[in-house]
This record gives C-alpha cells, sequence and structure tokens, in this order.
C-alpha cells in the first residue's frame, strides 16, 4: 500500500507534517518503538509508529531519524499523547532525510493503525489471504465469543496448510490450530520457548529455526502492539512475558511474500494480546487494595470485605473463595538498571495456572500487584480446593519451579535471576497478613540458593521462621549472642553499623549493587564492613548456611 492511502484514510488519524513529494512509498509493514536505536528490528518498507519516549532533548532527534532513513523504512509517525506538538527538532531532521513525518492524534491507538496496515498489506500481497485476516479481525474484535487467537491458526491451517502453536515463556500453550491436532509435547514447548527467549537476549531477528528431533519448527515473536510495550528501551522488561508463534516448517526457504504475511499475523495476535492484558487491570487494581490493607494493618472486616468484592471478579459463577493464596516473585538483573516490579507482575500473570481450571486464560483467576521490585499474586482457591486440610492443595513451589525454570533460565541468560516464594493456603482475611510474610521469608530462602530460577514453598519455612517463637529463650539468647554480640560491640567502639549492614545485605539477598545503593555507600566501602563482619564472626556469607543463621539469628534478636 502506498502512504498516501494511509493519509486519506480519515480513522486513522494521521497528520502529515513533511515528505509530501513522497507519498507514493510502498509500506511493506508496521513496527512500533521507542528503542534509541531500532535498527536490528528493521528490514526496510515499515511505517514506524513511535510515542517519542526515547527522546530528552532535541539532539535526539538527528541520529534516530538517520537510523530510520539508513534502514530504508517508509515513513515515521509520531503520537501526539505524551508531548502534544510533534518537537520542531524532529520535524527539521525528517526534511533533512527526505523522511516522511505524521504526526498522530491522541485519540487513536496505534493498535489501530497497526491492524489497518496489517490487513492491508496483507490483501495486496496475499489475495485471498486478506479475508484470512479480516475475518480474525472482525472475530476476534467481537470479544471472548470470537475465539482468540486459535481462530488465526485455524485459517492459517485451513489456508496455508501450517500447522502452528502461540505459546507463553514457558511453554505454556495458548491457542493451537485445528490443523495442529493435540497439543505439543511439553517438553517441546519448553525446548521452543527456551530457544526464543535464548534468541531474543541475543538480539537476533525472528523467525528463529530450531530442529527438535527431525521436526523444524520456526518461532516468530509476537511483540505488544500496546504504547506502554512500545516505551520499552530494553529487552530484558518485555523478554520474560512476550509470547512467540511457534509454526511447524522451515522458514528459511520461504518467499517474502508469506514471511511478511506471518509476522502480519502475529500482529494480530498481539492485538488480541493487549486486549486481554487490558482486562487484567480491574484485577490488578484489586490485588493492590486488598494487599495495602493488609500492609497497612487493616481491620480483617474491612479486608474481607475487599476479598468479596474480589472473589466474583477472579471465580465468576462460583461466590467466594474459600481458600487464598499468595505468591512473591522478584526478578533482578545486575546493575540494577531495570525496574524488575512490572517484568514480575507480567511473569506471574503468564506462570500462574490453576490445574483445576481449563482454557486458554488460566491467569484470568488471579490478580497481581506489584510494589517496588517486587509483585505480589494474590491466587483464590475454589471450593473444590478448600475440601483438603489446605497444606497441599492449590500451587506448590516444586510444581511451579519445575515448569518454568528451563526456559526461564534461557531468558535471564547469565545477568537475571527469577526468585519466587508461595505460601500456604489461608482460609480468611485474618490469615493474608501471615501468608504474605510467609511467602515473602520462602523467597529469601529461594534466594539464598544458586540458579538463575529458584522457589520455596511454606512447607521449607517449618525448620525456622515458623518455629522461631517456640525456640527456649535461653537458647534464643545464647544463639543470637554467639553471633551478634561481636558485631554489636564492635558498632558501639567504632560507630561501625555493621548490624544495619548485614540486615541490608541479606534483605538484598547478597546484591552488593543493591546493598551499597540501598546504603548510599561505596562496593568497596560495603565490602569492607562484610569482610569486618566474617572476620569478627568466623563465618563467611557467601555460604547459604552462615547467611541462614544470621537470618534466624537477627529474626530471633
Amino acid at each position: 500500500m502506498r502512504l498516501r492511502a494511509l493519509l486519506d484514510t480519515d480513522a486513522l488519524g494521521l497528520r502529515l507534517l513533511g515528505g509530501e513529494d513522497e507519498l507514493d512509498r510502498t509500506v511493506r509493514g508496521v513496527m512500533t518503538t521507542d528503542l534509541k536505536d531500532p535498527s536490528r528490528y528493521l528490514s526496510g518498507g515499515e511505517l514506524v509508529l513511535t510515542g517519542l519516549a526515547w527522546r530528552h532533548g532535541a539532539a535526539d532527534s538527528e541520529p534516530f531519524v538517520r537510523i530510520l532513513a539508513a534502514a530504508g523504512v517508509a515513513a515515521l509517525a509520531a503520537g501526539e499523547a505524551e508531548l502534544g506538538d510533534i518537537p520542531e527538532d524532529l520535524v527539521l531532521a525528517c526534511v533533512r532525510h527526505r523522511l516522511p513525518l505524521f504526526a498522530v492524534h491522541e485519540s487513536v491507538a496505534f493498535a489501530t493503525i497497526t491492524e489497518h496496515v496489517v490487513r492491508q498489506v496483507s490483501g495486496e500481497r496475499a489475495g485471498d489471504l486478506a479475508a484470512v485476516v479480516d475475518r480474525h479481525r472482525r472475530m476476534m474484535t467481537s470479544g471472548p465469543a470470537g475465539g482468540g487467537p486459535d481462530v488465526v491458526l485455524d485459517l492459517l491451517g485451513s489456508d496455508l496448510d501450517l500447522r502452528a502453536w502461540v505459546l507463553s515463556p514457558t511453554g505454556r500453550p495458548i491457542a493451537g490450530s485445528k490443523l495442529a491436532g493435540a497439543a505439543l509435547p511439553a517438553d517441546v514447548s519448553a525446548k521452543l520457548a527456551a530457544e526464543h527467549l535464548a534468541a531474543a537476549r541475543t538480539g537476533r531477528r525472528g523467525p528463529h529455526r530450531v530442529l527438535v528431533g527431525t521436526t523444524t519448527y520456526s518461532l516468530f515473536p509476537i511483540r505488544s502492539s500496546g504504547r506502554s510495550a512500545a516505551a520499552s528501551r530494553d529487552v530484558r522488561e518485555t523478554v520474560l512475558s512476550d509470547w512467540l508463534l511457534a509454526v511447524e516448517a522451515d522458514a528459511g526457504d520461504w518467499p517474502a511474500e508469506r514471511l511478511d504475511l506471518l509476522q502480519g499475523v502475529t500482529q494480530l495476535i498481539a492485538v488480541e494480546r493487549d486486549r486481554r492484558d487490558a482486562a487484567r487491570t480491574v484485577r490488578r487494581r484489586l490485588a493492590q487494595e486488598v494487599l495495602e490493607l493488609v500492609q497497612t494493618g487493616a481491620a480483617p472486616a474491612e479486608i474481607a470485605a475487599r476479598l468479596r468484592v474480589a472473589a466474583p471478579v477472579l471465580l465468576p459463577g462460583l461466590g467466594a473463595a474459600p481458600h487464598w493464596q499468595v505468591v512473591v516473585a522478584r526478578v533482578e538483573w545486575d546493575g540494577g538498571d531495570i525496574d524488575g516490579g512490572p517484568v514480575a507482575q507480567s511473569l506471574l500473570e503468564e506462570i500462574l495456572v490453576d490445574p483445576l481450571t481449563s482454557g486458554p486464560e488460566h491467569s484470568d483467576r488471579i490478580a497481581v500487584a506489584h510494589t517496588g521490585e517486587e509483585a505480589i499474586a494474590l491466587v483464590p482457591l475454589p471450593a473444590v480446593s478448600a475440601e483438603h486440610d489446605g497444606s497441599e492443595s492449590g500451587i506448590l513451589a516444586d510444581t511451579l519451579l519445575e515448569a518454568v525454570r528451563d526456559p526461564l533460565s534461557a531468558g535471564l541468560n547469565d545477568d537475571g535471576r527469577l526468585t519466587l516464594g508461595v505460601s500456604a493456603a489461608v482460609h480468611s482475611a485474618e490469615g493474608l497478613r501471615g501468608a504474605l510474610e510467609e511467602a515473602r521469608h520462602a523467597r529469601r530462602v529461594a534466594a539464598a540458593r544458586h540458579g538463575r530460577v529458584c522457589a520455596a514453598g511454606h512447607q521449607e519455612l517449618a525448620s525456622h521462621v515458623l518455629l522461631l517463637p517456640f525456640v527456649p529463650d535461653d537458647v534464643r539468647r545464647a544463639f543470637t549472642a554467639r553471633l551478634l554480640d561481636p558485631l554489636r560491640d564492635y558498632d558501639r567502639r567504632h560507630r561501625a553499623e555493621l548490624i544495619p549492614t548485614l540486615e541490608a545485605f541479606l534483605d538484598c539477598d547478597g546484591s552488593w549493587t543493591r546493598c551499597a545503593t540501598r546504603l548510599h555507600l561505596h562496593v568497596n566501602t560495603l565490602r569492607y564492613r562484610v569482610g569486618r563482619i566474617e572476620q569478627l564472626t568466623g563465618r563467611d556469607l557467601s555460604r547459604l548456611e552462615d547467611k541462614l543463621d544470621f537470618f534466624l539469628a537477627l529474626r530471633m534478636s
């Protein structure tokens, strides 16, 4: 399609700011980005949509436009939602590089433009397949009854004879075509997800071809088309939550037209993903409200009232939830420059699967909030789980870990960690505060272990945290004195703050960077203090056993 056709479509809300002589350029696709350098994702001919989050000053416009022009994009469309009028420096940079520039009215979603371009381009390149894409668009926008991603995968099967599946980052099947038949075996799904995450971390462009046994699969990333995802400036902010399209075929010898069509299909599925994410807003707000009440010590009656509001949303048609569980997650990256809370929140929404629930969207039955670097999931357990005593019902840490460890370790690569803590089921609002603390303690136990992905459950706390109140006073005093008195004496004499340093170091799970930042210290100063702690106590804070001893001593003191 031509740029001129986009400008003539009133529903898209495009206003031409420069490049009138270039309106006969052909648009081959569409991409949403706010990366300063999106070149690795560009192949030429795209309409690039941007919310301008990459622009921090006038000097940023020239290099950004130069990169787009060098990649051969068709045009740039900038949203007015963030800054209002498009900056003059961006207009002038586009004029210098002969790059057509459009302004997108704040009332128009980028997803609307994406969907329009995909439909038009697919129609021009694939003939009858334009009807396929259009049918899918109508079905998806009609609501849940439309069938979601399964519909377009069925059409890929019937029109292109392709077996295809949509998978989560952990390999959880989200959708599959009827032609595909049964779901992929769990080990195959996990391997495909791991290969996809590993490729995404290296920055390689899709599709990624993977050989499993004697079968070749082509993996197409499904990136969110929403503006929140477009603002992501680092692949680590989305890599653990992006879906993928796995096609049982070798795309290496496909013509450009077929590759473009599959890229268009991933964009349409991304629109459905955005719709589902938007539907989670209510559940996220409910979780935030309940957790704020729990953490601020609100009366149980007030918390119970909020739970009665939340239960019908999370368990439609089933009334109040007899039991609740809490899961705490933290995603941490080396350097501490990525906010881990939203990443962990999105990830928990993908991996918390209720084994008693059928259907493609299991996470519709949970509510996840995030605060700081921590994500907290409030999981209702329906009546069938409540028939048990609560100790083994619901989500188990070992089961959760087994399902996500291998794929997510590939996405975390060698610079990230995911730690999870799972509480026991509780019967009422009074138990939620204890469940939250229990899940947090379990996550700290998991963080003390080796590995990129670690989890711990409430059962593993029974030997220490839950038994602390029952330790005889003389044993408690002797234990804490042996470990902490040398540090207290040193602090008294030298004002060295070794005890606060120890507490912060353990709370940061032994992360030198995060602990130094929290204490406003140079890392070398922190290393000196930890070395002094080890010298005075004869312990080694790199050993799990010594970390746990210090943790218990601080808890009992």
